[in-house]
């Protein structure tokens, strides 16, 4: 019997659609080439420490690094019905199709659930980026034989593993040298969330310790028929590196000497620019956007985008990277336009402008990645059954969806310089000459996407060597600005360029392919985790670092908090992937590097005197000075014991009280979280 195995429920249906549907159950489709059934993303996850070994619950620097030598994982709870269905299907098949999304972890959700199940049988892969109806036969007729993807199960379970090693070694030991040093809490450390809480300290500190500095600008007033306005570009060496000008004398020196002048028209150039529409979104542009324009966080448009795609059937698959479409389905654009225009008044009247012929520069086959961008759907959307943001979230994915069949915006550059007493000024302006596609979008939508354009206006007609008189000038004096603060949007941005930040040209090309750090399905989820540990939180749209979040920074080598790490395990985990290197030799690589840091904060706590634990007197006993406060790091709160009499107190407002007493009940523990994986679709 043939399995074909599926990541989720929708990719099964449309495969088995392909194939010829004949009968379903709640876990299974049957087809005349098989049976089709899913997972909801990883059905298996690592299990904790101490499901090697007891001993391993307590927290103590002397059992790190935690490294096993047989890996285990467990099925999660909530997917034990499903993964009863597909062990049992797995143990009557002959031959399993791989028919997960196209890449490493979608190669690891399917072949980790047959490795458990122990399946031998024959492996052959399905290769898909889309899935319509002509991708899919496309990719039904070739096949792929199994042994040509196993590498990126390899690759798979070194990102898996590795991020286990590195999140449950080091948060343990920063947490247990923390609070040897008095600091409470847990100081939860992982390879992708660190280097983005970093991001955060480091542009508050920025800000925190900016002083700006004045700088003057000088503008000309030219007249040729009618006023404009031009800038002084300072000469070349005597501008900061910012270009601007520092000394007013020198601004005013200027003035003076072009007082009362003619100047000539050295350049009039103008320039015929056409721009394209936006591309379609990828879920982290998605979410960029939502949070510029709505305020929205990243793990709102997340779950924004989820329901629209499985509540409403009014989007496409939303945990998408990509912001292209497959060239095979540019045919099924006129049945999404009359789906969209069956709901939508408006959207009638506007499907007339549409040329659907227009295949715009969002059709390339060759970009799609394991998923294309996220577009609207052949199903009429209901869009009273929305709530107010679903509704703002869909209509802007409708909107990009719909720029994509009208024209490119143009307009008419004029670049103008003017040489007056040996010293340049310089204008640009802009006509406006096709709407085109900006039609649908008012100037808000586009303040992120434009330049800045307060100095562009409507200039005379000129002609190079023409004479202007100056009419006046003005001198501006200026401050320099500190960096903005990150919103969750430009967050996501910033961890998808993160590679910037790094000096070296092949560790930063390797990011710079990879997207930087996280995935469109875990960055919002790494966001959302740092707010929930108080190592972040949020002011309006601002995200700020917390002092909870400062004091780990500040605790961690920058081995840990650097993003050089995922380079260097992203460039093992491709040679991984290709057959050139072994799992074995990576996972050793990544335990010598955890051992290295464990090690060092093994010594400076042998080295480091122990704080002395505050103290107060017995309630019980009354002995003065006998009750020492201590931590519970089994409990996550504090407790008072007294040596005279050896009575445990809990601790109240730090003090201790009989435990009949407390005036407030024992703070919860934090939630210890493991490694995250993809989440079900």
């Amino acid at each position: 019997m043939r399995v074909y195995l599926c990541e989720k429920p929708s990719q099964a249906r449309d495969i088995a659609a392909v194939l010829g549907v004949q009968s379903k159950d709640k876990s299974s489709i049957t087809t005349a080439d098989g049976v089709v059934t899913w997972a909801f993303g990883h059905l298996l996850e690592q299990v904790p420490p101490d499901a090697y070994d007891e001993t391993l619950k307590r927290w103590a620097l002397a059992s790190l690094p935690i490294a096993p030598a047989q890996w285990k994982v467990a099925v999660k709870d909530s997917a034990k019905d499903q993964f009863k269905a597909i062990a049992a299907l797995l143990k009557k098949a002959t031959e399993v199709v791989i028919a997960t999304d196209a890449d490493r972890e979608g190669e690891m959700i399917a072949r980790e659930l047959m490795d458990y199940v122990g399946f031998k049988g024959k492996i052959q892969r399905l290769w898909l980026s889309a899935l319509d109806v002509a991708s899919v036969k496309k990719a039904l007729a070739n096949l792929k034989p199994g042994t040509e993807t196993a590498g990126l199960y390899q690759s798979a379970l070194g990102r898996s593993r590795a991020d286990w090693l590195v999140g449950m070694n080091l948060t343990r030991a920063f947490t247990l040298a923390g609070r040897s040093q008095g600091s409470e809490g847990v100081r939860s450390v992982g390879r992708v969330q660190t280097p983005t809480l970093n991001l955060v300290v480091q542009r508050d500190r920025q800000i925190e310790g900016f002083k700006p500095v004045p700088y003057f600008e000088l503008f000309g007033f030219f007249a040729a028929g009618q006023a404009f306005k031009t800038k002084w570009k300072m000469p070349e060496g005597q501008n900061d590196e910012a270009g601007h000008c520092l000394d007013r004398n020198t601004i005013e020196a200027v003035a003076i000497k072009i007082a009362d002048k003619t100047g000539t028209v050295s350049r009039c150039e103008t320039k015929r620019i056409t721009e394209n529409a936006p591309l379609p979104f990828s879920l982290s542009s998605l979410q960029k956007a939502c949070s510029a324009q709505f305020g929205l966080g990243a793990q709102e448009v997340l779950d924004i985008a989820q329901a629209l795609y499985e509540t409403h059937k009014a989007t496409t698959y939303p945990r998408s990277d990509c912001n292209y479409l497959p060239e095979e389905q540019f045919h099924e654009a006129s049945g999404i336009v009359k789906a969209l225009a069956s709901a939508d008044p408006d959207i009638h009247r506007l499907s007339e402008k549409l040329d659907l012929s227009r295949k715009s520069p969002a059709w390339n086959t060759k970009k799609i990645t394991a998923h294309h961008a996220i577009i609207p759907t052949h199903t009429p959307p209901n869009l009273e059954a929305m709530n107010g943001n679903e509704r703002k979230v869909y209509e802007l994915i409708r909107r990009h969806y719909l720029a994509q069949f009208l024209p490119p915006y143009e307009y008419d550059r004029t670049q103008i310089d003017i040489t007056i007493e040996a010293e340049l000024f310089q204008t640009t302006g802009k006509i406006e000459q096709m709407t085109g596609w900006r039609m649908l979008y008012g100037k808000a939508d586009l303040a992120d996407d434009e330049p800045n354009d307060d100095d562009e206006q409507t200039l005379p007609a000129l002609t190079q060597g023409q004479a202007v008189p100056l009419t006046h000038t003005e001198v501006a004096a200026k401050q320099t600005k500190p960096p903005s603060r990150y919103t969750e949007g430009t967050l996501i941005d910033a961890m998808q360029t993160i590679g910037k930040h790094i000096t070296d040209s092949r560790l930063k090309a390797i990011l710079k392919e990879n997207s930087g750090i996280g995935t469109e399905a875990t960055r919002a989820g790494i966001i959302a985790n740092l707010i929930e540990r108080d190592f972040i939180g949020k002011k309006g749209k601002q995200v700020i670092s917390s002092d909870t979040g400062r004091s780990l920074i500040d605790a961690l080598p920058e081995s840990v908090k650097s993003p050089t790490l995922t380079a260097l395990w992203e460039q093992s985990l491709e040679e991984i992937a290709d057959g050139k290197r072994e799992l074995a030799g990576f996972e050793a690589d990544v335990v010598k590097f955890i051992t290295a840091i464990t090690d060092q904060i093994k010594k400076q706590h042998a080295e480091a005197p122990a704080p002395a634990r505050p103290t107060a007197d017995c309630p019980a006993c009354k002995a003065q000075g006998q009750a020492e406060k201590v931590y519970s790091s089994k409990k996550q709160c504090h407790y008072w014991h007294c040596k005279a009499c050896d009575q445990w107190f809990d601790d109240a407002a730090g003090k201790p009280v009989p435990k009949s007493a407390a005036s407030s009940p024992k703070p919860k523990p934090a939630p210890r979280k493991s490694t995250t994986m993809r989440k079900a679709k």
